[in-house]
């Protein structure tokens, strides 16, 4: 139970207001659930959420625990690109989530994993993230790598922190790209105001470096293919946007209405996947062909 006595300089404030600025961690959403519920108390009793606060109001607030769902194993067809004692990789199709999350507990990678592999996954990440080393978009296609046991995952993260997997993407981008090939080397960061949305950030954001060449060029359009030396959330999404070319179908970072009809999300393809086996030291490369919805736009744009 926690327990704030209103000051002064904060009577007359919305409840919910008041307290999302003295709960650090809690959204404005969340807390007005805990009100509607009654777990909010003002003088032991319970108040709407646009309750005005007054001076010298004694709020007491129970949050309860946070309870992690049950995860399940789910059977699924899953495109397995490789597979041993160690490690699997799959190649992803579009629409699908890599692991569960608020909105998202069934029908993820992880569900079908978990089946797959009969619950043989690291536990490193917990137990949302089960075998899970790194992640790719929802709407990205292509091959992703789970571990099956703590030391392959540490291995793999540890490649993943100095950089050395080898990560080929291909993108389909607006506008025509003029140079041949080029880099974007800008520190990627929470967007200050939508939350949800990376962005370039000099003052807070984290290393990220983008290589990237064109591999064909349409008229309003352009193939190109993204060379990761870091690998950010949305870092190829972001860095693509940044130079006045975001990805065709991206309608959190380009043009809100997609020109394509039909099509689902960003037109990104992790296309090669190399790494160091955990366990043998090799080199091993691994790669997913292009998605049928891909090739056929690389067919009929128009040039």
């Amino acid at each position: 139970m926690e327990r704030f006595r209103v000051t002064d300089e904060d009577g007359g404030v919305r409840i919910d207001k008041y307290l999302t600025s003295v709960c650090e961690g809690l959204s404005r959403s969340y807390l007005q659930k805990l009100l509607k519920s009654g777990q909010v108390l003002v003088g032991g009793q319970g108040v709407k959420a646009s309750y005005a606060v007054q001076e010298g109001d004694l709020i007491e607030l129970e949050v309860p625990e946070a309870v992690e769902p049950e995860i399940l194993a789910e059977p699924m067809d899953l495109d397995v690109l490789y597979e041993d004692e160690d490690i699997i990789l799959i190649n992803k199709p579009k629409g699908m989530v890599v692991h569960p999350a608020a909105g998202h507990y069934t029908h993820t990678l992880v569900n079908g994993l978990l089946d797959h592999c009969r619950g043989q996954l690291s536990g490193i990440n917990g137990v949302m993230r089960p075998g899970i080393v790194h992640r790719i978009d929802m709407d990205t296609t292509g091959v992703i790598i789970a571990c099956k046991n703590d030391l392959a995952h540490s291995c793999l993260a540890e490649q993943l922190k100095e950089h050395s997997i080898t990560r080929r993407y291909q993108a389909i981008v607006h506008g025509v790209v003029k140079e041949d090939e080029g880099t974007v080397d800008a520190p990627i960061g929470r967007h200050p105001v939508e939350r949800k949305k990376m962005s370039i950030n000099y003052n807070n954001g984290r290393e990220a470096v983008t290589h990237y060449k064109v591999l064909r060029r349409f008229r309003q359009y352009t193939h190109v293919e993204c060379r990761l030396e870091t690998g950010r959330t949305h870092q190829i999404r972001v860095h693509m946007a940044s130079i006045h070319h975001p990805l065709l179908g991206d309608a959190v970072y380009g043009p809100a209405r997609c020109p394509i009809p039909g099509l689902q999300g960003q037109t990104l393809h992790a296309g090669v996947l190399g790494i160091r086996h955990p366990r043998t030291g090799a080199y091993m490369e691994f790669t997913a062909p292009l998605p049928d919805y891909f090739a056929k736009l690389l067919r009929t744009l128009p040039e």
